[in-house]
């Protein structure tokens, strides 16, 4: 069983399709978003396609920001409990940017609260319910993604919604891999993407990173889950998997952002 939050768009959207391809008959993939008619459409674009016959679809049309959209999410999840499931596939993509500003403009504690909760509580909260639904087992095979940012790592002028959530779900997956070896956790950096939160940022900021085509991001973050041999907890960034010339091109970047936003 895969399910991948986010998924009806960018990184989820890309990832959606190509896992697609990998689960064997029999599997489930199960796509949560708010948009229901983003979601119908994916769902249709994977019935399509010869390589996911037996593949079963479901879509969570679901506010992971309240509490009744994880509900809603987990009680589909646990309508396949019965089922043969010999592996579990739990990818956090859901996120939003937040206000990039000042750090003393956020004196606003239900503004605050509200951020945090799509960005890490819920992201909490799903992951626990999941786990109470497949409680790890021998055979059964658990794998978690955390969709984690550079910036979860450094801290960036300005950015302190969007840093402080990523460094707090950084270490929440960094406690599941320590308490529950049965669980193999994986924080993961997609890297800049071409998607609406980057035309967000450029056009916020002014800064433009060079971006990268979603699927190429979700391909390396396929290889890394089959290939299986990253220890549990730990932290890759795309950059990481990529040439030498990406990795220099984006400390570049990320050396101008910083000292844009401290002037």
């Amino acid at each position: 069983m895969c399910i991948i939050t986010g998924a009806s768009k960018g990184f989820g959207r890309a990832l959606a399709h190509l896992a697609s391809l990998y689960l064997k008959p029999g599997s489930v993939l199960l796509l949560v978003a708010r948009s229901r008619s983003l979601l119908q459409e994916l769902k249709e674009e994977l019935q399509s396609l010869k390589e996911c016959q037996g593949l079963t679809v479901h879509c969570a049309e679901a506010d992971l920001s309240i509490s009744e959209g994880v509900k809603e999410t987990v009680d589909i999840v646990r309508q396949h409990t019965e089922n043969d499931i010999n592996h579990v596939l739990l990818v956090n993509n859901t996120a939003s940017l937040g206000d990039i500003s000042p750090f003393e403009s956020f004196t606003d504690l239900d503004h605050v609260n509200a951020y945090l909760s799509l960005n890490v509580s819920s992201t909490l909260a799903l992951t626990a319910g999941v786990l109470q639904a497949f409680p790890p087992r021998l055979g059964l095979r658990w794998s978690v993604v955390n969709c984690s940012s550079t910036l979860a790592l450094q801290a960036l002028p300005s950015w302190v919604l969007y840093c402080s959530a990523k460094a707090a779900r950084e270490m929440m997956f960094r406690v599941l891999a320590a308490e529950n070896p049965g669980v193999k956790v994986l924080s993961y950096s997609p890297g800049p993407m071409e998607t609406k939160m980057q035309e967000t940022i450029r056009r916020l900021t002014g800064v433009q990173y060079h971006l990268y085509p979603c699927r190429e991001s979700a391909t390396k973050l396929m290889k890394v889950l089959l290939d299986n041999d990253f220890v549990s907890g730990t932290h890759l960034d795309f950059f990481q998997l990529s040439s030498q010339y990406d990795v220099k091109m984006h400390a570049n970047y990320m050396s101008n952002a910083t000292k844009r936003y401290c002037t």
